[in-house]
């Protein structure tokens, strides 16, 4: 029975509080417990579920693995003043500040996330701006004081946050170079972040309900800015290094490598993901090693060893292939960033694409050697404000102050003004189209990408680094699809729509990012493995139009191919044997306000696909793709927004989709 609080009690409790009949705490708590009647309140049986059961089918979880905050010297000097405890928030729902001064939310929490700063310089630059530092009283430091301090977020500070990399990060490599300022006062500052980045992923890990990685990024590239950048992502927290290996240590990454396989031997387990390689202007997956000479077994282990996974796409582009190297797939050209990282040169393609590098992988296997490219795919943002922009209608990029509006995005004209102002400072960053002026950087061929998802049991870091290993990764564009993906023999036709199919492919197939030989019962040409596949589109997003199969193969001769297979389509149309195309299924966008065809589309798209053309002594790769019905791309929204054409030379929409980690079918002896 629940009782009331009797006035007596109450006036006994004023009493005690303000009569100080207790002596001491211990005194007050004992006689308040003499007032207090032995039955209180009703007996309770609720619980709370701290942490859901594991899921033995595995579930899917969305995360971002490439995270950048304040403690990054290119984030900083874009405003950025978000810390990792910011990133986390964020990452869980919460809303943070934006550099330009705007509140910026997830549309989704995330179920994962990892902050990962530039180690290069890590601190340093957010330490030289603080008036109070030993740092900032050297000379050199000048330039930045104060840099972020309010107020100082206009379009007069762009062009001193541009000059940064031109005086100050000069001027502190050579007084680390010549010895005026101590390399251990660099370090110690970097010692500080790194340990501040690993406090604030443990204070925001919640085993069951969110998981932090600790990582950072290894910024390194060749000399002529081909970008060699990696995320190093560690498994868990029990041990960790105390500065992390940059580009200071080494601009190769097979030092990196070394570094990784050194911290292994401690215990300390960790990978390394390549990412944005689209403007490593064809360095990030060439045939020869740092040294010029041609890749080897021990090369190829020690990459595969360290770099299970890459990154898919992101902000700066997708990577997945290239018009000029997948001229009969009609969609290549999906967000083509064509630059290589910080500048305006044109990326050399060959080198710089999956796809190819998966082809390269298999040329390599079959003159004996291990496959240095037999990876998995994740998707990321590269967030330079601790925040992921995955959202089309809701872009607000990642370069902070630096592109936090439409304009400095260029996705609209430049105000007369400020076209003024910046065409003075910098003639050769305004660009005429359509008569009129918009501001020339590659901010323009951004995307709204990506996210990384996983298939575990349950979310936590030993369940999600499991599936990084084992490659049981897909990314996306941004959407929340969930993609799935297997191959077997023994998958019969009753597999599709049977209540316990995951279970069972899992027990008699393999899933994504795995190995499956070529040796099953009627292994014959013509007649593989089955592909088990389905999509389920996101539950706040576009219909789904189609669902692919992107194979690539290397005949006796060791010459690769590729080709694509459309394997569902929506509405129930049927796949053109001959072209291997589903049918236009209709859909388009009304550009006037970015509103899309209501009545086409599936929310699931799912298929038991078998490979017409399959071959069992061809070593071959197969990885799902699908894609949504066409929306307005953001420059498009930017423009509506604004009350403006899209630009002529921008997609205006684009499809988004999902790629799962590869399924590599080993050929029969």
């Amino acid at each position: 029975m629940t009782r009331k609080i009797s006035g007596s009690l109450l006036v006994a409790l004023l009493l005690l509080a303000t009569q100080g009949f207790a002596e001491s705490e211990e005194g007050l708590l004992e006689d308040i417990l003499k007032f207090t009647p032995g039955s209180f309140f009703e007996m309770a049986d609720e619980t709370l579920v701290l942490r859901p059961p594991p899921v033995p089918d595995r579930r899917a979880f969305f995360g971002d693995l490439h995270v950048h905050t304040t403690y990054s010297f290119d984030a900083f000097a874009f405003g950025t003043i978000a810390t990792p405890r910011d990133a986390y928030r964020y990452a869980n729902g919460e809303p943070i500040r934006h550099p330009g001064g705007f509140v910026v939310r997830l549309r989704q929490p995330l179920d994962f996330y990892a902050v990962t700063d530039h180690a290069l310089f890590m601190g340093v630059v957010k330490a030289a701006a603080d008036t109070s530092t030993a740092i900032s009283k050297y000379e050199f430091s000048e330039p930045v004081h104060d840099l972020n301090a309010a107020g100082n977020t206009g379009l007069l500070s762009l062009r001193p946050r541009l000059e940064i990399f031109a005086t100050f990060v000069p001027a502190l490599l050579e007084a680390v170079g010549n010895g005026s300022l101590d390399r251990e006062a660099v370090l110690d500052i970097t010692r500080s972040a790194w340990q501040d980045t690993i406090d604030a992923a443990e204070a925001f890990n919640r085993p069951g309900r969110f998981t932090t990685f600790v990582g950072y990024e290894y910024t390194s590239s060749t000399d002529d800015r081909g970008n060699l950048h990696r995320n190093v992502i560690f498994k868990g927290t029990e041990k960790l290094p105390a500065v992390p290996f940059s580009r200071f240590h080494s601009q190769n990454p097979e030092g990196l490598w070394d570094w990784m396989d050194g911290l292994r031997a401690q215990g300390i387990e960790s990978l390394a993901i390549p990412h944005n390689s689209n403007g490593s202007n064809g360095q990030m997956f060439k045939l020869v090693d740092w040294a010029g000479d041609p890749l080897d077994d021990a090369y190829a282990k020690r990459r595969i060893r360290n770099e299970p996974l890459v990154e898919i796409t992101q902000v700066k582009g997708t990577s997945e292939t290239h018009p000029a190297l997948s001229p009969n797939d009609e969609w290549s050209d999906f967000e083509i960033m064509p630059y290589r990282v910080g500048a305006m040169l044109l990326s050399e393609p060959s080198g710089s694409y999956m796809r190819q590098a998966l082809r390269r992988g298999l040329a390599l296997e079959s003159q004996g050697m291990t496959n240095p490219y037999e990876f998995g795919f994740v998707g990321a943002s590269d967030t330079h404000t601790g925040a992921i922009s995955d959202d089309e209608s809701n872009f607000f990029s990642k370069l902070g102050i630096l592109d936090a509006t439409a304009d400095l995005r260029g996705s609209i004209p430049m105000p007369f003004l400020s076209s003024l102002f910046v065409g003075l400072t910098a003639p050769e960053q305004m660009k005429e189209v359509d008569g009129k002026n918009y501001i020339e950087g590659p901010t323009a061929t951004f995307g709204a990408s990506g996210v990384t998802g996983v298939w575990a049991e349950e979310n936590t870091r030993d369940a999600i680094y499991g599936a990084f290993r084992r490659k049981e990764t897909f990314a996306t564009s941004g959407p929340r699809i969930r993609l799935r993906f297997f191959a077997g023999y023994g998958f019969g036709d009753d597999l599709l729509d049977a209540p316990d199919a995951v279970a069972r492919a899992y027990a008699s197939g393999v899933s994504m990012g795995s190995e499956l030989a070529a040796t099953g019962s009627g292994a014959s040409r013509g007649k593989g493995p089955g592909f088990l596949l389905w999509a389920l589109a996101d539950p706040e997003g576009t219909p789904l139009q189609r669902l692919q199969i992107i194979k690539g193969w290397v005949d006796a001769e060791g010459e690769t191919f590729e080709t694509v297979y459309d394997v569902a389509c929506s509405g129930g149309a049927a796949v053109d044997p001959a072209t291997h195309r589903c049918p236009d299924n209709g859909a388009g966008v009304d550009l006037s306000d970015c509103s899309t065809t209501g009545d086409v589309g599936e929310a699931q798209l799912r298929t038991l696909w078998h490979d017409p053309d399959f071959e069992p002594r061809h070593r071959a790769f197969y990885y799902a793709r699908v894609l949504e019905n066409p929306t307005c791309r953001w420059s498009t929204w930017d423009a509506l927004r604004a009350d403006v054409p899209p630009r002529s030379d921008l997609a205006k929409t684009l499809q988004e989709r999902a790629w799962t980690s590869p399924i590599h079918v080993l050929p029969k002896n």
